[in-house]
């Protein structure tokens, strides 16, 4: 393992130790705060996350997959920063409020509900079961009780089960046609597995990880074009068509960050130089090299993405990046996730912070102008931002300190 303490860039060496305090500082004075200022509902349970860009609640639904990242990120910074109790309070409040409306009849995660807990949108897909099933699990290991034990293994149970299909009847494909897999759920499962070590086992987990990483390796992965696919067929080719061409730069790099935490828990060195290597590839290919910033999508062979916000920069595929970047750094001294690292850093540091009313914000344009003003919306809440801040920080300062 490299052990090199500055982060080289164009010969000007910058501490790592800077660096994370400029991250742990983020996190815990201007991120944080926000969402513990604005976005509890002490009357009805649960969080409020569709807060524009002075914590204002501009709408009252709440977003299962939401609810359950902000109980995972305060019971998680609750065992791993410090215990207070205003974080364990915090996660508890979206717990109960889970616990009580989040499921339907079968055990299946609504996608979203009103204020006060009635079911608006049905478990359309598995994203929402996933979420809560990381929130019960952290905060079990803080609050040992064993319903929030339960409760994450069902789930987890529930997303493995439903794996091979799972959108169930909500599936709009044609059976028989083009049997494409999605990468997002073993991209997700990369991480999921780790977080249910501790109440899982290790045993389980070890079962399960070759088969994560192969899909994710070796079937989603495309040596030929040196990038990940969000979709392939189940034989891992490719399919000429709109899915079948779909590159997520931001999905793709996020896994790696994964996938190298995968291979420190295996002892896979090689592993972890593959996957710092794909994150490489998918940034030279990914930047907007006239703007600066990381595409959202684009097609493969080139051809115009279907996804009409294609071009737009979007936060947490920044974040993700930053994570990768440090995690590649420091597990393998390439002098090439440090310059990167440098250039996605002052990028998305200058372009997504508000200096003004604290946290960041989520869209911008292709040119790097804020898009939408909003903190927290249907897809972005407490997690991308504060997780990324979180993991920059203590990889930096662990591996100063070793």
């Amino acid at each position: 393992m490299y052990e090199g303490k500055n982060l080289q860039v164009a010969g000007s060496p910058l501490e790592l130790s800077t660096y994370a305090r400029l991250y742990r500082d983020e996190l815990l004075n201007n991120v944080l705060p926000f969402w513990e200022k604005y976005s509890p509902d002490v009357h009805h349970g649960g969080f409020y996350t569709c807060l524009d860009r002075e914590g204002e609640v501009y709408d009252t639904d709440k977003f299962i997959w939401l609810q359950g990242r902000q109980v995972w990120c305060f019971a998680f910074m609750y065992r791993e920063v410090e215990q207070r109790q205003e974080w364990l309070d915090l996660a508890i409040l979206g717990a109960d409020f889970l616990e009580k409306y989040g499921r339907d009849g079968e055990g299946n995660w609504y996608f979203s509900l009103t204020q006060d807990g009635r079911p608006l949108v049905q478990p359309y897909n598995v994203f929402s079961d996933c979420f809560a099933c990381m929130a019960f699990s952290a905060l079990y290991l803080v609050k040992p009780e064993k319903r929030y034990k339960d409760i994450a293994l069902d789930t987890f149970h529930n997303i493995l089960r439903r794996q091979p299909n799972w959108k169930g009847s909500y599936n709009k494909s044609y059976p028989g046609t083009r049997e494409l897999e999605n990468f997002s759920l073993p991209m997700i499962l990369c991480n999921l597995a780790l977080e249910m070590e501790p109440i899982m086992g290790s045993s389980k987990v070890e079962e399960l990880i070759p088969g994560i990483i192969h899909k994710v390796m070796d079937v989603f992965y495309q040596p030929s074009l040196g990038l990940i696919l969000e979709n392939v067929m189940p034989d891992g080719s490719l399919i000429d068509s709109f899915e079948g061409r779909l590159c997520n730069p931001g999905h793709a790099i996020e896994a790696m960050w994964f996938i190298m935490d995968l291979g420190k828990r295996i002892g896979n060195t090689a592993l972890i130089h593959k996957a710092k290597d794909i994150v490489l590839d998918t940034l030279e290919y990914a930047w907007d090299k006239q703007y600066g910033g990381i595409y959202y999508f684009l097609d493969v062979q080139g051809h115009p993405p279907q996804q009409l916000e294609w071009n737009q920069k979007l936060w947490w595929v920044h974040a993700e990046t930053l994570v990768a970047l440090a995690k590649g750094y420091t597990l393998t001294g390439d002098d090439a996730c440090a310059a990167w690292f440098k250039k996605v850093h002052d990028y998305t540091w200058s372009h997504f912070r508000d200096e003004v009313n604290g946290e960041w914000f989520g869209y911008l344009d292709r040119r790097g102008d804020v898009l939408l003003e909003l903190k927290g919306g249907k897809w972005k809440g407490c997690f991308h931002i504060p997780r990324s801040l979180y993991q920059v920080w203590k990889t930096f300062e662990q591996h100063t300190e070793r």
